[in-house]
């Protein structure tokens, strides 16, 4: 939970920079560029941050890095200052929260949107604009397929769940039979 509440304060605190400056849109694509190398490179991540390497090689590894991604000041300085707090580590869940605040501020929502068949280009376009028009945001759809639904959708608008698949409402089903045999 406290690694949670430290990658928000970063993100956040990039954020306000970014809007200061104009640039929270370059941030995003720097910071996500970043994370993704990092996941993807587990010997990086460990020459970063495994404390059982000298601090000097390792800020030289990070020096490197900047450099041959070609990144801006402000995101330089930002990868330094987490590797002096020893928070380069957190740099997936700080670039998770980012996306996230970047999308609020620009009134975009993430959404998933699970079938159990596969749906037209124009129904996912009608289903997108009725959740855009719900939300009152633009939304980014990713569509998914799920057999075991067996009909109907399941769309996932960050804590917003709405499901309305025939197995969701098969099993409420059984348990208010389950409830009606009990009482």
């Amino acid at each position: 939970m406290k690694n949670l509440a430290i990658a928000r304060r970063y993100a956040k605190a990039l954020l306000l920079i970014g809007k200061e400056d104009g640039q929270a849109d370059g941030y995003r694509d720097e910071l996500a560029a970043v994370a993704r190398l990092i996941a993807e490179d587990k010997t990086l991540d460990q020459a970063l941050s495994n404390p059982l390497y000298d601090a000097e090689a390792r800020r030289k590894v990070l020096t490197s890095v900047i450099e041959r991604l070609g990144l801006s000041q402000v995101m330089s300085s930002f990868l330094t200052l987490l590797f002096d707090k020893r928070r380069i580590g957190f740099i997936g869940q700080i670039n998770q929260f980012y996306q996230k605040l970047a999308d609020e501020l620009k009134g975009v929502a993430q959404a998933s949107l699970i079938s159990a068949t596969e749906l037209s280009t124009d129904t996912v376009e009608k289903i997108r604009d009725a959740l855009s028009r719900r939300t009152g945001k633009d939304i980014i759809l990713k569509v998914e397929q799920d057999p075991s639904l067996i009909g109907g959708l399941v769309t996932r608008i960050g804590d917003l769940v709405l499901d309305g698949s025939i197995k969701s409402q098969l099993i409420n089903m059984r348990e208010s039979l389950k409830r009606g045999e009990s009482a």
